[in-house]
C-alpha cells in the first residue's frame, strides 16, 4: 500500500493536467476503434430516436436498417441528443464521447474529495470508463447525475442538485434512486418542489419539437412497454442483466422465482444505515451512503450491463478513501479483487477462456462489487465515522456539518 500512495504523489501522476489528458484520451481511442458504422450500434440507436422523434414516428419501434436493438430511454433524452444527431454520424460520435466524459471528469472535480481522493478515483475507474465508452451508453452520464446531486445538496444548492437527479430519472428511471440523498438535505422542501418544477420542465420539453402533448404522451407509454418487454429480454442474456439478480439466475439456471427475494433483502440492507442518525453528521458516512448508491443501481438493476459498471467502480473507490480509518491489507486486497475481476473481466485484458466461459455466463462481474457492498453495510451498521486524525490515507475532507433530520 505504501508504494501505491508514493506512486500516487509523484508530481506527474498526481497532476490533475496528466488526468485530463488520460481521460482525454479515452473517448479518441473509443472513437478511432468504432469508425465503422456497424461497431457503434449505441450511438445510431439514439441518433434514430431523435430522428424519428422529428418525423413523428415511434421511438422506440425496431428499426433493423438502420441498427439493432431498441431504444429504451425516456423521450426527453431524444431532445438532448440533438446536437449529436446532426451532421454527419462521425462527428457526432466523437462529440458524444467527448461530452460524456467531460461530464464525469467535471462531477468528480467538483465534488468536495480531497486531490488524493479524487486522482485516486481518475486513475483507478480509468479503465472502466473506456469500456464504457467502447458502448457509446449515457452510464457514464447516469453516474456523473448522481456524484452532482450528492455535492449539490452537501453544498445546500438543492435547486440544481434536484435538477440532475431529474434528468438522470427522465432517461433511466433507476436514476430516481438519488433521492436516498434526500435525508442529508437542510432544505427538504426546497428539494421537494425543485423536483416537481424539473419533472414538469423535463416532461413538456420535448412537446414543442415533437409534435406535441399528444405524441410524448403516447410516448410515455411506449417507454413503459418497451422497458416491461427489455426486462423479459434481460434475464438470460450474457450481456445484459450483470447484477446479483443476474449472477444468482444465470447461476441456478431458474426462471420462475421472482427477483423481490433478492431485492427485498437488499433493500433492507441498504435502508438500515439510515437508522444510525447519529452518524449523519459526519461527511465520510454520508460519502458512505453515496457509495452504496453507486452500487446498488448496479446490483439490483436487470438492465445492469458492462458499459454501466462505471458507476459502482466509482462508489467502490469513495467506499475505499471516505473512510476515516486506516485500511487493512484485507481492503486493499479487496481492491485489486475489484479491479481484476470486474474492470478486467469483460476486456481483452483477461483470460479469455475464463471471461468466455465462466466470467461473462455467469454475470460474475457483479460478484466483486457485491462483496464490497456487503461490507459496506457490515461498516455503515458497526463503524464510528467521526474524523479521525491519525488517517493518513483518506483524510477527512472538510469539517462535518449537521444534517437536519
Amino acid at each position: 500500500m505504501k508504494q501505491i500512495l508514493l506512486f500516487f504523489k509523484k508530481p506527474f501522476f498526481s497532476d490533475y493536467r496528466t488526468l485530463f489528458g488520460l481521460w482525454m484520451l479515452l473517448p479518441l481511442v473509443a472513437f478511432i476503434t468504432k469508425l465503422n458504422p456497424a461497431r457503434c450500434n449505441n450511438y445510431f440507436i439514439y441518433r434514430g430516436s431523435f430522428w424519428n422523434a422529428v418525423r413523428g414516428w415511434n421511438i422506440y419501434m425496431e428499426n433493423p436498417a438502420e441498427y439493432a436493438d431498441c431504444h429504451h430511454y425516456g423521450p426527453f433524452f431524444s431532445l438532448l441528443f440533438a446536437p449529436f444527431s446532426i451532421g454527419p454520424y462521425w462527428i457526432g460520435l466523437l462529440l458524444w464521447g467527448f461530452a460524456l466524459t467531460l461530464f464525469l471528469y467535471w462531477a468528480i472535480r467538483q465534488s468536495a474529495f480531497s486531490k488524493f481522493q479524487q486522482v485516486f478515483i481518475l486513475w483507478f475507474c480509468a479503465n472502466e470508463l473506456l469500456n464504457a465508452l467502447f458502448m457509446q451508453q449515457f452510464n457514464i452520464a447516469i453516474c456523473a447525475t448522481l456524484l452532482l446531486a450528492f455535492w449539490l445538496i452537501e453544498k445546500e444548492k438543492d435547486f440544481w442538485a434536484a435538477f440532475f437527479i431529474m434528468l438522470g430519472t427522465f432517461v433511466k428511471l433507476y436514476s430516481v434512486v438519488g433521492l436516498a440523498f434526500f435525508f442529508f438535505s437542510k432544505h427538504k422542501r426546497n428539494l421537494v418542489l425543485s423536483m416537481l418544477f424539473w419533472a414538469v420542465v423535463m416532461f413538456v420539453a420535448p412537446m414543442p419539437f415533437f409534435h406535441g402533448w399528444d405524441y410524448i404522451v403516447g410516448q410515455y407509454g411506449e417507454w413503459y412497454h418497451s422497458l416491461i418487454i427489455k426486462n423479459g429480454t434481460n434475464q438470460f442474456s450474457p450481456y445484459q442483466n450483470l447484477s446479483l439478480l443476474g449472477m444468482v439466475r444465470k447461476i441456478t439456471g431458474c426462471a420462475t422465482y421472482s427477483d423481490l427475494w433478492l431485492i427485498i433483502p437488499g433493500l433492507i440492507l441498504f435502508a438500515l444505515p439510515y437508522l444510525r442518525f447519529s452518524q449523519y453528521k459526519h461527511l465520510a458516512f454520508r460519502q458512505t451512503i453515496l457509495a452504496s448508491v453507486l452500487m446498488f443501481i448496479i446490483m439490483f438493476s436487470t438492465g445492469s450491463e458492462n458499459s454501466g459498471y462505471i458507476t459502482p467502480m466509482i462508489g467502490v473507490v469513495i467506499w475505499y478513501v471516505a473512510a476515516p480509518w486506516k485500511r487493512s491489507k484485507w481492503d486493499v486486497a479487496l481492491m485489486v479483487y475489484v479491479m481484476i475481476f470486474c474492470s478486467f473481466a469483460h476486456s481483452d485484458l483477461f483470460i479469455r477462456p475464463l471471461r468466455d466461459g465462466l466470467i461473462r455466463p455467469y454475470a460474475l462481474k457483479v460478484l466483486p462489487i457485491t462483496v464490497v457492498w456487503l461490507k459496506l453495510c457490515y461498516e455503515m451498521m458497526t463503524k464510528d465515522y467521526a474524523p479521525q486524525e491519525s488517517n493518513t490515507i483518506s483524510p477527512t475532507i472538510r469539517t462535518s456539518s449537521s444534517v437536519s433530520s
